[in-house]
């Protein structure tokens, strides 16, 4: 397939904003796509060429990219530069200067799909000396080939920044419009096989075509195998595979004990709530694999506990949910989040580092035992399982403790006492529920102080002055009210000018690739990176978007393990308004 073909999809997708037609759109595209490539197809409209578990990564930054469109187009780096600053998309900067440029290739080749895919692939595999050129020559191969439109998204696919508004609900509604029967009266369309269910029906008929994707996705974590599996009409091959990671089930946040009950049902599981990051743990035999909760593989930060995991896992092959929390290794007691969220990115002195900052691992769930899913296992199923299947060690791999009552006073008492351990707080599980990736669902909420921090994302930046004039130093921060970013304010304390794991060269350094545009000192950012942010109190302004504003917010600690949907919501920050004046 021409590549051409795919940049007209992409256009048409960033002209409607309606999610409607964007979904019409895409089915139309697969409709028309080879079944050879039909994974490739599905990897690129989501702007990437790996499953988001893949481990493998193109290591291509935006500077790398100016780099080819310089070799590309003969511009300057500065003119590419000073484009860039101006439009704020590398994609638009280099439509434009391969539209004005008079370089031309005797080796111009009409692009493929198959071709621009594999380009930007081996950009994984490059390694030792030479790697950047390398890099560089297989993006400006590309880029000398392409059509100034197709240069403009093969740019974005390698910054990973497409910009066509296709989120997962619409790749998952397309894969149902593409491969199911229509249905009359919802999802009918020109061209396409209809059925005629009964009025009352054709809600429901449509519902259990999108559970099916739904379904699939949950086991595969990868909409590529589920279309093809779709064309098939093979849904149900598809299974849950050791060493390719789900998305975790989720909480609801609740603001006190009393919502508890009423949120999840009687009798109920309580747990402690850790102070640590997710972990998902993969074993097959004595292969482990480790996951965040965002997918990224930290096997190689965390090897110390793998040979622990394959002493006191009994399974010989299974998924486990856990928390990694670290522990003083004087006193044993658990430690803080942020003591040991700097091993989470750790490349160098990981040895060193374990030694110094060593975790336990705290299990909750398991997801997989002997190659067969436990996904439709109620909680209390799961949660007997779990505990015939690990060898419990203190300092190295336990269970969370439990409670399983009907008494408010007694979950009250488990609160108390999880906090004066140094929890976060307590998780209360209702015993009947599945797990379901992904989804914050009600079968689990989460019960922490009321003034606890918030997960912001940093939204904009401005440039400082006089000895933080090369760092960015002041940070506007964002919460979510669903897809939408608003503002809440400004925050520049909590991070070190130097000799720390936080400083303001080493978040420059991090938000710098993400600067879409630039007026002035103030630099809009694309919201990727989410700080957890302490406050002395929210108050209502008028002066940001979302409404509010945080009294002496100050940083506490950058959340790498967090993405877009646990940014916290305006409904939340309007609860802990309302309860904090509640209590004066």
């Amino acid at each position: 397939m021409e590549y051409s073909k795919l940049v007209e999809t992409y256009e048409k997708l960033e002209k409607t904003p309606k999610r409607l037609e964007k979904t019409k759109i895409i089915s139309r595209l697969l409709k028309e796509t080879p079944e050879n490539l039909l994974d490739k197809i599905i990897y690129l409209l989501q702007g990437k060429v790996f499953p988001k578990w893949d481990e493998r990564k193109t290591g291509m930054s935006s500077r790398l990219v100016l780099k080819a469109i310089n070799s590309s187009t003969g511009e300057t780096i500065t003119k590419i530069e000073n484009e860039w600053v101006k439009e704020g998309d590398l994609g638009i900067v280099v439509e434009k200067l391969i539209k004005k440029s008079k370089q031309t290739s005797l080796f111009k080749i009409k692009l493929t799909v198959e071709k621009v895919f594999e380009n930007i692939q081996k950009l994984s595999e490059l390694e030792g000396q030479g790697t950047v050129t390398k890099k560089i020559q297989y993006i400006t191969e590309l880029l000398t080939s392409a059509e100034t439109n197709e240069a403009k998204f093969i740019a974005r696919t390698v910054i990973e920044d497409l910009r066509i508004g296709v989120k997962d609900g619409v790749i998952r509604d397309a894969i149902v419009y593409t491969y199911f029967p229509r249905i009359k009266g919802i999802n009918e369309e020109e061209g396409f096989k209809t059925i005629e269910p009964s009025e009352k029906e054709a809600r429901e008929v449509y519902n259990e075509q999108v559970k099916k994707i739904e379904e699939a996705y949950n086991l595969t974590n990868d909409f590529a195998e589920v279309a093809k599996a779709a064309k098939k009409n093979n849904l149900d091959s598809l299974k849950m595979q050791i060493g390719k990671p789900i998305n975790p089930m989720l909480a609801i946040r609740i603001e006190s004990p009393e919502e508890a009950f009423d949120a999840v049902g009687t009798p109920a599981l309580v747990e402690d709530k850790l102070d640590g990051f997710r972990l998902q743990i993969h074993k097959n035999k004595d292969e482990i694999t480790l996951f965040t909760r965002r997918l990224e593989n930290v096997t190689k930060q965390f090897k110390e506990i793998l040979p622990i995991i394959k002493s006191n896992v009994k399974l010989k092959e299974t998924i486990l949910d856990a928390e990694l929390v670290g522990y003083d290794p004087e006193t044993k007691k658990h430690l803080p989040f942020q003591h040991i969220s700097q091993r989470i990115r750790r490349k160098y002195d990981i040895e060193k580092t374990a030694e110094k900052l060593p975790v336990e691992i705290q299990i909750f769930d398991i997801l997989n035992k002997e190659g067969k899913a436990l996904l439709h296992l109620t909680q209390k199923e799961r949660r007997n399982i779990l505990e015939k299947s690990i060898k419990q060690e203190k300092t190295k791999i336990m269970i969370t403790k439990k409670l399983i009552t009907t008494s408010k006073k007694e979950m009250k008492e488990f609160y108390k006492k999880s906090l004066k351990e140094g929890n976060e707080g307590i998780m209360i599980k209702n015993l009947e529920s599945k797990y379901i990736p992904g989804r914050r669902v009600g079968g689990w909420v989460k019960l922490k102080p009321i003034k606890e921090t918030l997960d912001l994302v940093i939204t904009g930046a401005d440039w400082g002055e006089g000895k933080r004039s090369e760092w960015l130093a002041s940070f506007t921060l964002s919460c979510r009210d669903k897809n939408e970013l608003l503002t809440m304010g400004k925050v520049g304390t909590g991070i070190a000018e130097k000799d720390a794991e936080l400083t303001f060269a080493s978040l420059t350094k991090e938000l710098k690739p993400l600067i879409k545009e630039q007026k002035g000192k103030h630099a809009i950012l694309k919201p990727k990176i989410i700080l957890e942010i302490g406050y002395e109190e929210i108050q209502k302004s008028p002066t940001y978007k979302s409404g509010f504003a945080l009294r002496f917010p100050k940083v506490v600690n950058i959340r790498k393990d967090l993405g877009f949907t646990d940014i916290d919501d305006i409904n939340r920050v309007k609860k802990i308004f309302i309860s904090q004046h509640k209590v004066k």
